[in-house]
């Protein structure tokens, strides 16, 4: 079965000048004494020896390498580095602080974010902050990690099967034992508690009192933890597309799958009403017929479609399309005459995923980076994982039922069935921190609900929402919520009360700008 991860996020070629940046300093070396005092501070009070992150690259955009403590809770020990980058504010009289950015993930390097994000910024926003980009520990630039995975186990759409059920298993375990094995001792502290720790001492390197930050996806529960963790040095947080922070992280994949079924639902009754467009049926139960038909015959015979042979499997894996119900109606109807052996189904207006492209200055990283490092913070953040094997086939089983598109993918076995449990317990939020939450009602991955559920969490938080909004991801793409979200940025003014705009009518994914397509497909991914 294909690998529906998001595409490739590292490219090699690193200039000479960044591999300067990132070679580990010595100058911040402290006293014994004044270490014993103060065990973070070697960390802290680093001078960051900034350089032009690539020739190719704008000359202000500049990178540098900090070293942080691979556990906090021994300072002293071993350290690794974290790669950070920034634009500088475009007005020095008008400069507030920084703005950090992560895009997601986890496993989603972020230090290319300044550029590629800031090219839709408005002005306003950046003139008042430096805009601050990181590979988050283990990722990308910031000692990347690697279990030696091939590409097989790189797979991680598996649909439950009674027949196939004992090699998801074994799966499973192999990926978790080779993890172990080949970097069990880094990667059980590859926890978002501790990349919100790296958060910190970027803010104290950068001589700042307090962060604002701009946060995507699993970076918005980032940006949740950083709250929790340091609510005084938390400014001005902007939450767009969030995840339910009660259901970190088996009940998020979870809740992707009984968000997918009202977004079918909906697509049906859409593309019902345009049938002499799309000829896929008069009324949305024969719409739904026509698609779970394909299914089945693809489950027989695969579809010969441009992305290549579909199974039946495959194509329910492609669940997010339905979030955008012009994307999939284009997309079944291809399938539909590509069974019928008319031509091939065109893949549509791809998803688009809101990780930003990888910097062309990248250095070599393992092929397995995203997924090593992602499977690390799924599995360690919280102990809630089954450990029972029969207990994923059960689920599996039950939501297959439940939601007939996803729920069996998004319940079956995971390498965190036998992943040794993580050094701290799952994060509470809870808090009256204020920040805003962006979120679209039609989101893929991270659904209405779960947005709303971090708002409940942040107690201090005012929550836009787009009505009809399609797809992952809010701001800056020319959503209704942008101006709330710039004068909040700007201002530092939530809104008075939660707001619900309406996206633009005939508003679709063509007309959506995205930082890289890419189709979200994985559970490992948000």
């Amino acid at each position: 079965m294909r690998n529906t991860c998001i595409a490739p996020l590292l490219a090699v070629g690193i200039a000479t000048t960044f591999v300067s940046a990132l070679t580990p300093a010595t100058a911040f070396a402290v006293s014994e004494a004044s270490a014993a005092r103060a065990p973070l501070r070697q960390y802290t009070q680093q001078k960051p020896q900034w350089q032009r992150c690539d020739a190719g690259s704008p000359a202000t955009f500049q990178c540098a390498a900090l070293r942080v403590p691979l556990d906090y809770s021994d300072p002293g020990g071993k350290k690794i580095d974290i790669a950070v980058s920034r634009l500088k504010a475009s007005s020095g009289e008008e400069r507030r602080g920084v703005l950090l950015f992560n895009p997601g993930g986890p496993g989603g390097p972020g230090l290319n974010m300044p550029v590629d994000l800031g090219a839709d910024l408005p002005e306003r926003v950046k003139r008042q902050y430096d805009l601050i980009g990181f590979d988050p520990r283990g990722v990308g630039q910031s000692s990347p990690v690697s279990c030696g995975l091939t590409a097989d186990e790189m797979i991680t759409e598996r649909p439950y099967k009674a027949e196939t059920f004992a090699k998801d298993v074994k799966w499973a375990r192999t990926v978790a034992d080779k993890c172990q094995a080949k970097g069990g001792d880094t990667l059980r502290h590859l926890t978002t508690r501790n990349t919100a720790r790296d958060m910190d001492v970027i803010r104290a390197v950068l001589g700042e009192k307090k962060i604002s930050y701009l946060g995507y996806s699993y970076g918005t529960y980032l940006g949740a933890v950083y709250t929790q963790m340091f609510p005084r040095r938390t400014d001005r947080f902007l939450l767009d597309s969030a995840t339910d922070p009660t259901r970190i992280w088996r009940g998020t994949f979870q809740g992707m799958a009984e968000g997918t079924e009202p977004a079918f639902t909906r697509w049906s009754q859409w593309t019902a009403q345009r049938h002499t467009t799309y000829r896929l049926g008069n009324t949305p139960a024969e719409v739904r017929k026509t698609f779970w038909d394909l299914v089945a015959q693809a489950n027989r015979t695969p579809i010969d479609s441009d992305e290549g042979p579909l199974t039946g499997d495959e194509i329910r894996a492609e669940r997010h399309k339905f979030f955008r119900v012009q994307v999939a109606a284009e997309w079944a109807a291809g399938l539909k005459k590509a069974a019928e052996g008319t031509k091939p189904a065109p893949s549509g207006t791809p998803e688009r995923a809101l990780s930003p492209a990888p910097p062309a200055f990248a250095r070599d990283v393992p092929l397995d980076n995203s997924d090593a490092s992602a499977w690390a913070v799924l599995c360690t953040d919280t102990r809630t994982w089954p450990r029972d094997p029969e207990q994923y086939r059960r689920d599996a089983i039950r939501d297959k039922a439940r939601y007939p598109l996803y729920g069996d993918f998004a319940s079956n076995i995971t390498p965190c069935a036998f992943w040794k449990p993580g050094s701290e317990p799952t994060t509470t939020v809870d808090n009256k921190v204020g920040a805003l939450i962006l979120q679209n009602e039609w989101d893929s991955q991270t659904p209405l609900a779960a947005g709303q559920a971090m708002q409940r969490a942040l107690r201090g938080s005012r929550m836009v929402t787009v009505a009809q909004g399609e797809g992952h991801g809010v701001y800056p793409f020319k959503s209704c919520a942008d101006k709330s979200a710039t004068v909040y940025l700007t201002t530092g003014r939530l809104p008075a009360k939660d707001l619900t705009c309406r996206a633009p009518a005939g508003q679709t994914a063509k007309s959506r700008k995205r930082l890289v397509p890419a189709p979200p497909g994985t559970p490992t991914r948000l």
